[in-house]
């Protein structure tokens, strides 16, 4: 496989990871954290920092946009749900190395 066919493929499976989340809206992102370390932040985080990496300068808010579809503080207004005791105890002992 060549790298231009490679990009496009990692490129459409991380479109449709986007689109499941956004598919998936009630699955928190404490959730997403507790199981497999990584949440939408952590997706916009990184959408950006590849953007900076390319010369391209996108803002936190922009990078967000991306991930979420919507501006984060609507995302959060609109889905987000105040996290358990439980989740915030689980999340409290997941490995913070990303």
């Amino acid at each position: 496989m060549d790298d231009t066919t490679r990009t496009e493929i990692e490129a459409a499976a991380f479109r449709r990871l986007l689109q499941h989340l956004d598919e998936r809206r009630d699955v928190q992102n404490i959730d997403l954290m507790n199981l497999a370390g990584f949440c939408r932040n952590c997706l916009s985080r990184w959408y950006g920092e590849a953007a900076a990496e390319r010369g391209v300068e996108m803002s936190k808010d922009a990078a967000r946009e991306a991930v979420y579809f919507m501006p984060y503080d609507e995302w959060k207004a609109k889905f987000q749900t105040e996290a358990s005791a439980t989740q915030k105890a689980e999340f409290a002992a997941v490995p913070k190395d990303h």
